[in-house]
Formats: structure tokens, C-alpha cells, sequence
């Protein structure tokens, strides 16, 4: 077999970086979010799983050492659940020294997959998906295409827990502009506290060359928020969590003040730091060093 060759973009959690990552799909089943850019380059497909077991032999020859795999491309539960299983067993046989396999998921894979089927991917291996909630509010989760309700959402991650599996939420500040800023930050606080998931990711948006495009799509009356409306949308929304047991981030390279907590411990913490930053934005990342 030649060397794996992956089919480029590849887009992977920031905290799958030093982690093994192989196609299982192409693009993403959806693709249709109107602030995400990351697939429209191709077409979605769900690979063949002997190409996809390939990939996997061949890394196990050359790659020594792995102890995560992602499996890309936009969303790998959209693969069949029996070649899912199939896939990540295989994972586990071929890597002795594998703790986790992940992947991200959409509300369609989990409203789509029986409690029994994601139970059994599950018990092969798969430990934790990534899944983008964004909102809470379900007029702006329609204006973004999203596809799902809040309650959707809500439900497919219920379901997922109850396979056992943890979950790595992502909410995206900035999305409702000005006018919508606070409605966004309590109801999506709401539906992540229904959700209580293990870790809760809050990225900013940052749309580049692509903002023109979101604004139209967001009506008239649509303003980008400025760095302080984005530090009190976040106050918001962390004011408005009652969540059991989470890991809290705004760490991301599109944000600009970076917060790590513990949920409900550091919820105060979390605040008082935001609140320090609203008073002194000069302590705030520099724009020119986003996404860096």
C-alpha cells in the first residue's frame, strides 16, 4: 500500500492536535451553517470502510507511539454504525497504546441513531464527540441554517449520555449581533445547562473575507459585535450556567480573553475575570494576534 494521502482541507478540535487523524467522511453531511466556511470545497461522502482500515494498517506500520485518534472528516457518526464499529475496533487492535478514539457529531447523526446503536459504538470505543450547539436560541439557529432546535439538540445529547458517551460542546459568541446579543448568551446558556455537558468550548466569531456574506444573510438591522459586546455576551452566558460537572474554555485562538475553569467552582472566578477585562481592555488580545 502507498503512503496515506488525506483529502485536503483537514480540519480537526484544537485538542486533537497531537492525535492520528483518519477520514472515515469527506466534508460534512450538512454543510450548510452560514458562519462555517471549514467543507465548502467538497463533496460530501462517507468513505469506504476497507479504504478507511487501509488508511489505518498503513499508519500502524510507520506511526509509533499513538495514543488518540480523531476521526475526521465533519462529522464521522454520519458513517454507518456497523462500519463505525468495525472502524474504531480496529483502532484499538492496530495501536496498543490507544487511550481515546473521537470524533465530531451533528444533531442529525445523534436524532438519526438509535440508543442502541450509538451504545454499541460506544462500548467499541469511541469516548467522546465534539458537537457544535452555537445557540440556544432557535430564531438565530434557524437564520444560521443550522438544522436543529435547541430541544433537538438537547435530545440528541441526552441520548448520547445515556450511551455513555462524554460530550464536547462548542458555543459561538457573536453570532446574533448586537441587537440579539443577550437573547443568544441566556438561551444558550439554558440549553447547555440541560445539556451539562463535560466540556463547554465558547469560540468567537471571526469570519475574515466571508463577513459581508454572513451580514447580508443575517438581515439589515445585523452589527458585528466589538470586543467589549463580546466579553458581555460571555458574561451573560456564564451568569446564566447551572451546570453539574463541566470544564469551561474560552482558550481558543479566536477569543480575547482566554478563561479555563471548572463549573460551578470557578464560575465566580470566571466572572471576576471578565469583569477586570471590561474595565481594562487594554489587558484584552491585540486583533492582529486572533487566530494566531
Amino acid at each position: 500500500m502507498m503512503a496515506m494521502e488525506y483529502d485536503w482541507p483537514v480540519f480537526r478540535p484544537p485538542s486533537e492536535a497531537d492525535s492520528l487523524i483518519i477520514q472515515a467522511t469527506l466534508g460534512c453531511s450538512a454543510n450548510t451553517c452560514k458562519f462555517c466556511y471549514m467543507y465548502k470545497t467538497k463533496k460530501f461522502r462517507v468513505r469506504p470502510a476497507e479504504d478507511v482500515l487501509k488508511d489505518l494498517q498503513w499508519c500502524a506500520k510507520h506511526e509509533r507511539g499513538v495514543t488518540r485518534i480523531f476521526i475526521a472528516d465533519g462529522d464521522g457518526l454520519a458513517v454507518p454504525s456497523r462500519e463505525l464499529v468495525r472502524i474504531i475496533r480496529s483502532c484499538y487492535e492496530l495501536f496498543p497504546d490507544l487511550e481515546r478514539v473521537t470524533s465530531y457529531a451533528n444533531p442529525k447523526n445523534l436524532l438519526e441513531k438509535s440508543e442502541a446503536e450509538l451504545k454499541e459504538i460506544r462500548q467499541a470505543g469511541l469516548t467522546m464527540i465534539y458537537y457544535g450547539i452555537e445557540s440556544g436560541d432557535d430564531d438565530l439557529l434557524e437564520k444560521i441554517k443550522k438544522q436543529a432546535t435547541a430541544q433537538e439538540m438537547a435530545e440528541g445529547c441526552a441520548k448520547a449520555h445515556r450511551a455513555g458517551m462524554e460530550i464536547s460542546v462548542t458555543v459561538l459568541l457573536g453570532l446574533a449581533g448586537k441587537n440579539g446579543s443577550e437573547n443568544h448568551a441566556t438561551r444558550t446558556a439554558a440549553v447547555l445547562n440541560r445539556i451539562s455537558p463535560r466540556y463547554i468550548s465558547a469560540l468567537t466569531l471571526m469570519l475574515g473575507p466571508f463577513e459581508k456574506n454572513y451580514a447580508k444573510a443575517m438581515g439589515k438591522d445585523f452589527e458585528f459585535l466589538d470586543k467589549l459586546d463580546f466579553l458581555q455576551e460571555l458574561k451573560w452566558m456564564i451568569s446564566g450556567l447551572a451546570v453539574k460537572n463541566s470544564v469551561f474554555r474560552s482558550n481558543h485562538a479566536s477569543n480575547y480573553l482566554p478563561l479555563k475553569g471548572d463549573l460551578p467552582k470557578d464560575q465566580a472566578r470566571l466572572l471576576e475575570t471578565i469583569a477586570y477585562g471590561l474595565k481594562h481592555p487594554e489587558t484584552l488580545k491585540p486583533e492582529e494576534f486572533r487566530a494566531l
